[in-house]
Parts: C-alpha cells; sequence; structure tokens
C-alpha cells in the first residue's frame, strides 16, 4: 500500500478509537484549526487512545507494547517484551493476529525493538542477550544476525542487562538495519550510547556488521526507540522515568552522516576527535495539550506514560510526517497501554 493511503487509514482508525471530542470543539470556538494541537513549533498531536488497555486477543495480553511497524497491506505489527506479535488493523488499530516468538531454544524472549524486512520478514531484538532474530510472519524463526561481543551483557561484554538493544529500524532503501542500545557500556561515559548498524552483504543477502556510532542521550534517559525517517535521519525517542513525578518523554531528530565509526573505539568518553552524532529537539511531550488524557500515577502531564514505541506511517501532502506512538503498560495497573497519532515537521539541518 502507499505511504499516503497508511496514514489516511491509521490516522483515521485512531481518530475513531478514542475521544477527543471536546478539545476539537474548544479548537473550533478559539479560531484553531481543528485537530492541530502543537507540542512544539515543529510536532503536534493530533489524537491519543486507550482502547487497547488492559484488553486480551485470543486469550494473550495486549499490553508490555514495545515496538511498532508498518507491515504490508498498512497493517499495523506490535510487538510486545513478553513474547507476544500482534497484527492491528489498520483502520480500528484493535489486533487481528498475534504470534508468539521463541528462541533457538524454545525460550521466551525480552523483545524491544522490530522491523519488517522487505520480504515480509519480522527482525526482533531481545535484551536477553541482546540479539537480533529474524522470524516469518508465523512466528517461525529462520536465522540471527551477529552482535559485537562488547555490545553483548557482561560478563560476555560491557552491556548492561535491561539497557540493550531497545530500537531497529531499517534505513531507506532496505540495505542497512540499525539497532540503538538503551544505556552505556561499562567504560563508556554515563549517557553516551552506541548504535550497531549491520549492510546486506548482497542484494538479496542477510546482514553482516557495519559501522557503529555513538549518541549521547540527555541526563537521566535512554532511548527507547530509533526510527529511520525517509531522508536517513533518525527520530530517537528518549525516555526516563522518577518516581512521585512522572515520565520524561523526548523527541530527537538525530543525524549520523558526520559521525565517527565507534567500532574500533574502545571507551567513548567524548574525546577530542570522536564525533558523536548530532541531534536537535523537536519536542519534549509534556508540552503537548492533554486532550483530556487521564493517567493512573502522577505524572506530569496525564497524557504521558511510558513511551517505547515509534514508527512512521506516512509522509502528509504539506512535507509533515505522521507518526504513531505506543506506551508500554509492563502489565502494572497504575500504567496505560496508550497509542498517539503524531504529526512532525523536520528541520532541514541538524542543530546539535
Amino acid at each position: 500500500m502507499r505511504m499516503r493511503s497508511v496514514l489516511a487509514t491509521v490516522t483515521a482508525g485512531l481518530a475513531a478509537a478514542t475521544c477527543v471530542t471536546a478539545a476539537a470543539q474548544a479548537d473550533a470556538h478559539s479560531g484553531k484549526a481543528p485537530g492541530v494541537h502543537a507540542c512544539s513549533p515543529a510536532v503536534s498531536i493530533t489524537s491519543y487512545s486507550d482502547a487497547l488497555d488492559k484488553t486480551t486477543y485470543d486469550g494473550t495480553f495486549v499490553g508490555n507494547l514495545s515496538a511498532l511497524a508498518v507491515d504490508r497491506g498498512g497493517r499495523i505489527a506490535a510487538l510486545s517484551d513478553r513474547s507476544s506479535l500482534f497484527t492491528l488493523d489498520r483502520e480500528t488499530l484493535k489486533p487481528t493476529s498475534v504470534v508468539n516468538l521463541v528462541d533457538e531454544k524454545g525460550a521466551a524472549l525480552d523483545s524491544e525493538g522490530l522491523a519488517v524486512d522487505r520480504d515480509g520478514t519480522r527482525l526482533v531484538t531481545s535484551e536477553t542477550e541482546p540479539s537480533v532474530r529474524r522470524y516469518e510472519r508465523d512466528g517461525t524463526l529462520v536465522g540471527s544476525l551477529p552482535v559485537p561481543d562488547a555490545l553483548k551483557v557482561a560478563p560476555a561484554g560491557r552491556a548492561t542487562s535491561n539497557l540493550t538493544f531497545e530500537g531497529l529500524t531499517l534505513l531507506p532503501g532496505g540495505h542497512t538495519l540499525l539497532a540503538a542500545m538503551e544505556g552505556s557500556l561499562s567504560g563508556d561515559t554515563a549517557g553516551i550510547v552506541r548504535f550497531q548498524t549491520w549492510d546486506r552483504a548482497t542484494r538479496q543477502g542477510d546482514f553482516r556488521l557495519s559501522a557503529q556510532y555513538g549518541y549521547r542521550t540527555d541526563t537521566g534517559l535512554g532511548v527507547s526507540e530509533a526510527q529511520a525517517t525517509p531522508d536517513g535521519r533518525l527520530l530517537v525517542l528518549e525516555r526516563g522515568f522518577t518516581a512521585g513525578v512522572g515520565n520524561t518523554v523526548r523527541l530527537y531528530l538525530a543525524d549520523l552522516r558526520h559521525a565517527t565509526d565507534t567500532r574500533r573505539v574502545d571507551t567513548l568518553t567524548g574525546q577530542e576527535g570522536v564525533r558523536l552524532a548530532r541531534k536537535t529537539l523537536l519536542a519534549d511531550l509534556v508540552n503537548c495539550p492533554s486532550l483530556g488524557a487521564r493517567a493512573k500515577q502522577p505524572q506530569p502531564n496525564p497524557l504521558l506514560d511510558n513511551i517505547e514505541g515509534l514508527t512512521i506511517t506516512d509522509r502528509a501532502p504539506d512535507g509533515r510526517l505522521r507518526l504513531l506512538l505506543v506506551s508500554d503498560d509492563n502489565q502494572n495497573a497504575v500504567q496505560t497501554t496508550r497509542l498517539y497519532s503524531l504529526s512532525v515537521r523536520l528541520p532541514h539541518t541538524v542543530n546539535g
């Protein structure tokens, strides 16, 4: 399906599933364009939905959602970190199928990152080792990708458990795959994380290890998702949580084009001569209008929750990208599985 058609159906489904009537009426009375709710000069939120919160499908809990990807035909693939991979209807965003994923020994995954390859197979990360595995649509495991020793969880490597491959995305053209580490390696300065890439060995082949890059997060935040833009840059979600305060979620645009390949740099300290990815803040989501959302625990904005997944559904006629985001409720009574529809106008350059 062409991207514009995907946008229309996904946006319509999300709008139908949620209730933002009061906000739309308020805009009409204030003279604002209906459905336009600015979070920043670059980002607007158009709607949200809690329709999936604390529901089940075919006996499987619909929650713990950590990643989204646009599948063939415009359907949405939604990955749970409890080894479940859902397909969501592109209009209603309700589940239409679910498969369970396991590793080579039949064990469950801590599945966090998702990309749909051009042949329809699913590339899925697990934070446990970490790993990137390839699955058929029916959940059959068909292979795995190599992972650098340093990125493996200690004692095999220098990564910290539960702070490894949190984001996964294919760059335009499908020739390069990128996985984003959530946290820093032992020996690297806190807040500097690594983005690992793989390139296809041949036009039709699988992936082999390629360049690696450093990225600096804001203090106290980790990377929860990375998504390639049509021009080859990255949308990066940074997220954190403070008890009694709530979540911080910021959306950045990152550019790797002038960053140093760090696969042979043992420690990243911000040292001279090693260029990290440049980034510019698109929006701190605390500044989005709440649209009437309610939080089950303290939040600086009741719209916020533990947002972990992001996919680009389309490009609008005016050039803005349409995004779908999802929060991971951790199967917790005080958290919410929430879908968000945003639009973003990308700046031409990345500043920092």
